[in-house]
């Protein structure tokens, strides 16, 4: 009885606070679940020595003064029957309804989740995949409370346990609550976390913060009492007190700017809370005219909001005693958003500078307008009904077997990931298990899923893949794969048809192939190559007998129709696109394309090329080789690998400067694997420039010289096929090598 008076006094602190606002009906909902808790981890002991108890008992306090509904309350008392007793999801059901074992169950799968990184972008994945996992955003604010309790006793644990845990909570769960706008869980939460992972520092800042004068209880209720007086004779109602700053913010802040602790002028922040805007700047007025204002400390945020549509006044006075404070003046409405709305300290302090993803900033406008429904709703059923949310539903986010998060478009697959991965992995992918489990491959993964890909050095992808796969990797890669392998087959084919053909005719291929006989036809029918001709026989574009009737010897007097009969089976040229010529023009009148004689060239009509332009040649279908300036727009959009080096006659080779625009993942020999590759394709680095983003990537800006734009384009595609490179592009050639507007937004797109 000892043991039981003191718990069955809490489980009534619980009852009295929501006595207030849940029926008699939802209050023995709360003590059913109290029941079903003690029972449940009856003998069960916290590190403390404190019976197990006390900690759902805690929890459910928690919740109960966040004024959440009886089923969070009971999800509170129960979120950890299941994960530590013998009581299941469906016996917790069955008691307990929908809600509560939904709640309980999704708080298990939270605990359940691997934290082993410690990458900023890891923390962040993990953050969003919780609220993913959550389709009740109930979810979510049981664990948090969970949490801080949990933190709060942080003291019992070992001390390795107790770094792991608090960065824990300083990576995941702070900022968590800051987007939920949970601001007093959230600042409790970093400072316990501040304690134990740097606790010298902690200490200093401590001791120097309650030894500052400003903050003793006396000097803060002083000034409270002169705003008073001040305010009192202008009739402006207000309400006024201090706040003092918490100490991870302090540190954060000293850190930031540099400062010292004497340095730290807003230890404690005054706030005045009016009724309207033309009292703001009233206060404004009066309190600068007995307080002389700092200079340059003095913001309007009311005028001008900030991005996260925070606003304020706030200034630096020097007040009583010649010490400086701050004072912040706001309305009932400004000061509501500040305190309690998700986005306020969100979109200003995490994403500096403007860099959010806009498609959060609206989920998280909409989450903020629910958090206001809690306020105007009475019934807390009808506000229950309106929790429901969808954050991240679009986004998918899975665990690798060694605990790293992948994000997945929705209905993304295990094939998906393994192109994800690595293009190797994605091409070998031969099946896959989901959480130990074997799954089809177009199977869609859903939040929270451990895949292990399984490959086969033998399997391949196949166009039936292209059905499921989401991610536009995936797709490009399968069908560069198949593009590869039917351009195999078509030679495999066409090398076939025409030896079938050849031993009709009395014509030996392989022979022809090697005296150079099928090489000369290739340039008679403006091919690169012999490959090239056996391919375009495999896909019918050129009948065999068309080949084997250039390699049968010239009966004498038939020499002389065979260039006409050449020019019959050549596709028509318009008008419109005149011949340079067939590489046997006088000097600065026609092209010449290295390597190759007899070959047909046109002029773009695009871009209409001039003798002394810088060009490039492209070998098209059929219709020899069509020649373009370096700068013309349609060069990026052609195929690299038939982009070819040609010159005007009588002119010398240079070399071709241009600019590169890559972005990288900011990792570890990544700027050595991208030197490498232009040194291997005889790309010569001029100058070249660094700029990292505070989103984990860099932007490499280079100035090259390459021989010409088949080159260039070449070098491109090779660097965009590198796996820690996300984005590669062709920029003008400046003297500025800084990242342009244009490249910013593609940072924050990518």
């Amino acid at each position: 009885m000892d043991e039981a008076g003191p718990v069955m006094i809490r489980i009534n602190e619980i009852l009295d606070k929501t006595a207030i606002y849940l029926s008699e009906a939802e209050q023995a909902l709360l003590t059913k679940a109290y029941v079903f808790s003690a029972a449940a981890h009856a003998g069960q002991v916290r590190l403390s020595g404190e019976p197990y108890l006390s900690h759902p008992l805690e929890v459910a306090g928690l919740l109960a003064d966040m004024r959440l509904d009886a089923a969070s309350i009971a999800a509170g008392l129960l979120h950890d029957t299941v994960e530590d007793t013998k009581a299941t999801v469906d016996e917790v059901e069955e008691l307990f309804g929908d809600d509560v074992a939904d709640i309980v169950d999704g708080v298990t799968k939270i605990s359940l989740i691997p934290f082993e990184s410690k990458e900023e972008a890891q923390a962040e994945n993990i953050r969003k995949m919780i609220l993913a996992m959550a389709n009740d955003i109930r979810v979510v604010l049981v664990k948090l409370a969970d949490r801080l309790h949990n933190m709060r006793t942080l003291e019992f644990q070992k001390p390795y346990k107790q770094a792991r845990i608090a960065q824990e909570t300083m990576d995941i769960y702070a900022p968590l609550a800051n987007r939920l706008g949970l601001h007093r869980i959230k600042t409790e939460l970093e400072d316990i976390s501040f304690k134990y992972l740097k606790p010298d520092v902690y200490n200093q800042i401590k001791t120097g913060v309650d030894r500052h004068r400003t903050l003793d209880e006396s000097y803060i209720e002083r000034v409270i009492s002169q705003v008073k007086e001040l305010l009192r004779p202008n009739h402006i109602r207000a309400r006024i007190f201090g706040r003092r700053k918490h100490l991870w913010s302090v540190f954060n802040k000293m850190r930031v700017q540099g400062l010292t602790l004497d340095q730290v002028h807003d230890l404690v922040a005054f706030r005045v809370i009016v009724e309207n805007i033309r009292e703001c700047y009233a206060v404004l007025g009066l309190v600068h005219s007995i307080w002389k204002p700092v200079p340059g400390r003095f913001k309007d945020y009311i005028s001008m909001p900030k991005a996260n549509m925070y606003q304020s006044l706030h200034t630096t006075v020097v007040g009583p005693d010649g010490e400086r404070i701050e004072i912040q003046i706001r309305t009932v409405e400004m000061n509501r958003l500040a305190e309690e709305g998700v986005a306020a300290h969100w979109k200003y302090k995490e994403r500096e500078k403007g860099k959010f993803n806009p498609k959060d900033v609206e989920r998280f406008a909409w989450l903020r307008q629910i958090m206001d429904w809690q306020r105007e709703l009475k019934d807390s059923r009808e506000f229950v009904a309106n929790l429901r949310f969808d954050l991240f539903q679009d986004e998918v986010y899975v665990f690798t077997p060694k605990g790293d998060v992948k994000e997945l478009p929705e209905g993304g697959t295990a094939v998906d990931l393994a192109f994800l991965i690595h293009t190797a992995v994605g091409e070998h992918c031969a099946g896959a298990k989901v959480n130990g489990k074997l799954v089809t491959l177009e199977t869609p993964l859903k939040n929270g899923d451990t895949v292990e890909i399984i490959t086969d050095k033998n399997r391949h992808p196949n166009r039936d893949w292209l059905k499921f796969v989401k991610t536009a990797k995936a797709r490009t890669r399968i069908k560069h794969f198949i593009r590869t392998e039917e351009r195999v087959r078509s030679i495999s084919l066409g090398r076939e048809m025409l030896e079938k053909q050849g031993r009709k005719d009395g014509v030996n291929i392989q022979k022809a192939i090697k005296d150079g006989s099928m090489l000369a036809v290739a340039r008679e029918l403006s091919l690169p190559g012999v490959e090239d001709v056996l391919s375009a026989v495999g896909y019918s574009r050129i009948t065999p007998k068309k080949v084997i009737g250039r390699l049968i010897p010239k009966k004498e007097g038939e020499e002389a129709e065979a260039p006409h009969a050449a020019k019959a089976e050549a596709p028509a040229v318009t008008a419109a696109e005149s011949v340079a010529g067939t590489g046997k023009g006088k000097p600065g009148e026609g092209v010449r394309i290295q390597g190759v004689d007899n070959v047909l060239v046109r002029l773009a009509q695009c871009c209409n090329p001039v003798p002394g332009d810088p060009i490039v040649g492209y070998i098209s279908r059929g219709r020899g080789v069509v020649v373009h300036t370096h700068d013309c727009p349609n060069v990026p959009n052609l195929e690299s690998e038939r982009l070819i080096q040609v010159n005007w006659e009588g002119e010398k080779e240079q070399p071709y400067h241009a600019g590169l625009s890559i972005l990288a993942k900011n990792k570890k020999g990544v700027l050595g694997k991208i030197s490498l590759l232009l040194a291997e394709e005889g790309v010569n680095i001029d100058s070249g420039a660094i700029h990292s983003n505070v989103d984990g990537t860099t932007h490499l800006i280079f100035r090259v010289e390459v021989r010409d734009s088949s080159h260039l384009y070449r070098t491109i595609d090779k660097l965009s096929r590198l796996d820690a490179v996300m984005a590669v592009k062709r920029r003008a050639v400046t003297d500025d090598l800084g990242v342009s507007p244009e490249e910013e937004e593609e940072t924050l797109g990518a």
